[in-house]
């Protein structure tokens, strides 16, 4: 069975339980914090030496073919580890808001993340969407963890719109598997290859079953207009699981995607330039909608999550790109890859800065952030490079995830679409800029600094330094993003 190419999730599973078997005995609950770092970290030391002894061109398989074990799962299993391990970090001071329940919180992070995982190994529709579910179900409860009245609302709503969008999901994955008689995503492949072009146009089942699965999708990766959801899940949740929910979804999201759209829809080209112009269509209105909703936000969280809406915009550009592209190029994958990355230690960062700041000032109002250049220089400077970052502003790593992202969709001919984007990132200065504007330039009515421990800072300090590195020498994660793209390639 191979089971030692399943360590990874194994040891994701053992140490949830650990934390709260240990949440029994331990009162300094730091504890619980470590010993999930500490597992978080074996998985991301176990899975690259699995990358070094990895062929890219022959993935291996396990569980009867459930799972794929290749250099894109692990390049999304390195990242999902590296944003758990930054969001617990960043977690330390803001976890005193429900003490008796540290070590379910770090359990349910640590049982979401391990559901993304599955879901980027996935190679059936079955597995798929029990990996969906399980990360879903553990988010659901992270976003009521304040248990006030603003929490309780968000998670319901997002309860409520998110099992719609499973079920929708469910059903276009039942049509899928009606018509081909297949769960393997290979085997759907080949299924759909054998129809031919004349089946495809006769099977109305099946091109229904992909829009509902874009549809139910759609709702994961926050697109318009699956993204009600966003803005009062943002502002309701416990800001470090806003921050998590912003790139740990979205990039599980993605990786679901681009696993089941290339292995399954990737052929024949008609077929993957339709789905590819319905993510170029969605990329559209994300992108505007995103933007132009966000500039008359006044909570720092709601505009975020509307930022957000936006970042799915720019990357449902790669999607468009891929579905356009040849069969065998790997730049639309590849491209995506480096963007996540790059918007994951982005928005982290920001709000490691907005969790700092809140505690301190008990507000969300970008009005309220108003002298904090004064009063705490090096939280304003942070915030305003991951700003920057967001805009796609040089010399940070925004700049060149948009880059390589538009310039493999001018390659692919979608140059319209590349224009409409750039004149988002225009229209998004404004409001990143505000916020930049009102922290330096605005007059604060006290003075008092912004305290914050070591685990938060080191997090901080963390993601800042990866803005500016995948900016200034972007190559080395570019190079492993094109292998970890490499397996869709043939």
């Amino acid at each position: 069975m191979n089971l030692h190419l399943f360590v990874p999730e194994i040891t994701m599973a053992v140490v949830a339980v650990l934390v709260i078997l240990l949440d029994l005995f331990v009162r300094q609950k730091a504890v619980l914090r470590g010993v999930s770092i500490i597992g978080l970290l074996v998985v991301i030391g176990y899975s690259l030496a699995m990358w070094k002894g990895m062929d890219c061109e022959l993935p291996a398989f396990i569980f009867n073919n459930m799972l794929a074990v290749d250099n894109f799962s692990l390049f999304f299993k390195i990242l999902l580890a590296g944003i758990a391990i930054l969001v617990i970090l960043a977690s330390a001071d803001y976890a005193s808001k429900f003490t008796r329940f540290q070590g379910e919180y770090y359990a349910l992070i640590l049982l979401s993340a391990l559901g993304m995982m599955l879901m980027a190994a996935a190679s059936d529709l079955i597995s798929l969407y029990i990996s969906l579910e399980l990360a879903s179900i553990s988010l659901y409860v992270l976003v009521s963890f304040l248990k006030d009245r603003k929490s309780t609302e968000a998670s319901l709503k997002y309860l409520l719109l998110g099992a719609i969008a499973s079920a929708v999901l469910l059903y276009g994955m039942a049509l899928v598997f009606g018509v081909t008689g297949q769960t393997q995503l290979s085997a759907i492949a080949g299924s759909i290859q054998a129809m031919g072009l004349g089946g495809l146009v006769d099977s109305p089942a099946l091109l229904i079953g992909i829009v509902l699965m874009i549809a139910g999708l759609g709702f994961k990766i926050a697109a318009v207009p699956f993204q009600m959801w966003v803005p009062d899940v943002y502002e309701g949740a416990p800001t470090p699981i806003t921050a998590y929910l912003s790139v740990a979804s979205k990039a599980a999201g993605f990786a679901f995607i681009l696993r089941i759209f290339y292995s399954s829809f990737g052929m024949p080209d008609w077929l993957s330039q339709n789905w590819g112009m319905i993510f170029a269509v969605l990329a559209v209105f994300s992108m505007f909608i995103g933007n132009i909703v966000a500039i008359p936000q006044t909570n720092i969280k709601r505009m975020l999550g509307y930022s957000s809406i936006a970042q799915a915009g720019y990357l449902m550009v790669g999607l468009a790109t891929l579905g356009f592209a040849s069969a065998g190029a790997i730049a639309g994958q590849s491209t995506i890859l480096f963007f996540l990355a790059s918007y994951t230690v982005t928005n982290l960062g920001a709000f490691i800065v907005v969790i700092a700041i809140s505690n301190k000032i008990n507000s969300d109002n970008i009005d309220d952030y108003a002298g904090m250049g004064k009063r705490t220089p090096l939280l304003a400077l942070a915030l305003t490079l991951c700003l920057i970052s967001l805009i796609g502003m040089p010399p940070a790593s925004g700049f060149m995830a948009k880059f390589y992202l538009f310039s493999a969709a001018v390659q692919q001919d979608l140059i319209w679409l590349v224009v409409i984007a750039v004149i988002n990132s225009v229209i998004s200065a404004y409001y990143y800029l505000r916020v930049v504007k009102v922290m330096w330039f605005g007059e604060s009515a006290v003075e008092d600094k912004i305290p914050s421990t070591a685990a938060p800072r080191i997090a901080l300090i963390l993601t800042c330094l990866g803005v500016l590195l995948l900016g200034i020498i972007p190559g080395l994660l570019m190079r492993l993003a094109e292998e970890a793209g490499k397996i869709f390639g043939g």
